[in-house]
């Protein structure tokens, strides 16, 4: 059993806050940048991908890592140790003289992440009781994220264009360094073991098997490009990493102390989070990267103009957050995430209506607005649902789970509807043609943000359990057998 952090709750949310930013910052602001990384560094045309891959490796990968270590060893401690992995590293991609230094340190990036990134949101968590409070704590935190992932097209945009593809990297340094200036003060150090409680160890074997067979399936779904789905390279590795998620299953069952416990997965809110932020991460990486495209490819906006394209977007997506707090300070997430959802599908099916002779007011701007308003809806609440009922010991591990759902889903839904784009698109680079499949992938997306909200209406409850405070408390060997009861 663990304490609650209580301290200092303002500066936690600020340093939590400004940390998840910059981590949704990384995920966009190097996609605009890659021409010219190419250019600079002398990529070869097939090699220029790792730079975004291999982040989504490392990050993904290690998520659930992570997210337990800093329930056993202290989340505030392993925040700050993720930030400064994460912090130097974008120093060293800055500084990068070849392409194997910018993959590395790209790489550090996504270690440096994983590490922190679960601990945000458990911060969160055990700082502010289950209720109002933590509901708008977490709706700043989905706020910042939804502005960094926003924001990075145009600050990656801006940055290009008017300084250098450098400062990408080097952009993250001050954010890091004012994240960690305001941690120390708060007095905030996640879970701490209740004096005479035996600290449990830290699940090896389990998490050697996730970490493996998450990096073999995202290593295998990002390689598709280059292999194609039918190889017997790309069928090996998705075969290999089934079989290591398998044994990871069967060796959580039996563990006393597991990486997961697998109990967790009974409740209805975290069950039901997690498979909507898998669909709904896969549709909102398809309105970034489709739309990108188009801009840049069929309307012929340059970096700057593409980046200023999304402003309607980034503000959309705080405007909808914001919403999405009220509701849910009163209500349970299902609330809000049924009609986000649904707005979502909406605007990206609305966005599927691109032409080639369109442009920017009559094509982008006013499923932008509706897109956007619906994930932000979405955005908030699905972390509230992920971790209603949680108890602070688990926070950690409910946190990694639900990043690691939104990584695995950004990373393999886009992965499938880019392929499905290049499919419809064909061999032809004609401005028609490339329309015709990024409409196909956004008209995907729209679906999946459908069946989305369909997991929100069917699958959540609708109502809040009891808190996990007025639960008994279970011993180490009933983790495995009881779930948290929605």
């Amino acid at each position: 059993m663990y304490k609650n952090s209580r301290g200092r709750p303002g500066l936690v949310l600020a340093a939590v806050t400004v940390a998840q930013f910059v981590f949704a910052l990384d995920m966009s602001v190097v996609n605009v940048a890659l021409p010219a990384i190419r250019d600079a560094l002398g990529f070869a045309p097939l090699d220029l991908s790792w730079v975004v891959h291999v982040y989504a490796l490392t990050f993904g990968g290690l998520l659930l890592l992570g997210g337990r270590a800093g329930d056993l060893y202290g989340r505030r401690r392993l925040f700050q140790l993720g930030l400064a992995v994460f912090g130097l590293c974008s120093l060293a991609g800055g500084l990068a003289q070849q392409p194997w230094q910018l993959v590395a340190a790209r790489a550090g990036q996504g270690i440096g992440a994983a590490a922190a990134a679960p601990a945000t949101l458990a911060m969160l968590t055990t700082t502010f009781t289950e209720g109002p409070r933590r509901v708008r704590a977490l709706g700043v935190w989905s706020a910042a994220n939804a502005a960094g992932g926003a924001l990075g097209v145009l600050a990656g945009g801006l940055l290009t264009e008017y300084a250098s593809w450098r400062w990408v990297m080097l952009v993250n340094l001050p954010i890091v360094a004012a994240a960690l200036a305001l941690l120390p003060a708060s007095g905030a150090d996640g879970a701490k073991p209740i004096r005479g409680e035996r600290r449990e160890r830290l699940d090896v074997l389990g998490a050697a098997l996730a970490t493996g067979g998450v990096g073999l399936l995202v290593f295998g779904v990002v390689r598709t490009e280059v292999q194609g789905w039918g190889s017997p390279a790309t069928l090996g590795t998705l075969a290999v990493a089934v079989a290591l998620l398998a044994a990871f299953v069967l060796a959580e069952v039996r563990s006393p102390a597991p990486l997961l416990r697998l109990g967790l997965l009974r409740s209805r809110w975290v069950a039901g989070a997690n498979l909507l932020v898998f669909l709904a991460a896969a549709g909102q990486f398809a309105a970034f990267y489709f739309v990108s495209l188009y801009l840049q490819q069929v309307l012929g906006l340059g970096a700057a103009a593409t980046g200023a394209a999304f402003l309607p977007f980034s503000a959309g997506l705080v405007a909808g957050t914001v919403v999405a707090t009220r509701i849910t300070a009163h209500r349970t997430p299902r609330a809000a995430l049924v009609p986000g959802a649904f707005l979502a599908a909406v605007g990206l099916g609305w966005f599927a209506l691109i032409s080639p002779d369109g442009g920017y007011l009559t094509d982008v701007l006013g499923p932008s607005v509706v897109t956007s308003i619906g994930t932000g809806l979405v955005l908030a609440p699905v972390a509230a649902a992920a971790t209603t009922g949680i108890a602070p010991r688990e926070a950690g591990a409910a946190s990694g789970l639900l990043n690691s759902s939104r990584q695995l889903g950004g990373c393999v839904g886009l992965a499938v509807l880019a392929t499905g784009a290049a499919h419809a698109t064909g061999t032809a680079t004609d401005p028609a043609a490339l329309d015709h499949g990024y409409a196909f992938g956004l008209a995907a997306g729209a679906a999946l943000f459908a069946l989305a909200a369909v997991v929100a209406l069917t699958v959540l409850p609708r109502r809040r359990p009891a808190p996990p405070e007025a639960r008994p408390v279970t011993t180490l060997s009933e983790n495995r057998l009881e779930g948290t009861h929605s």
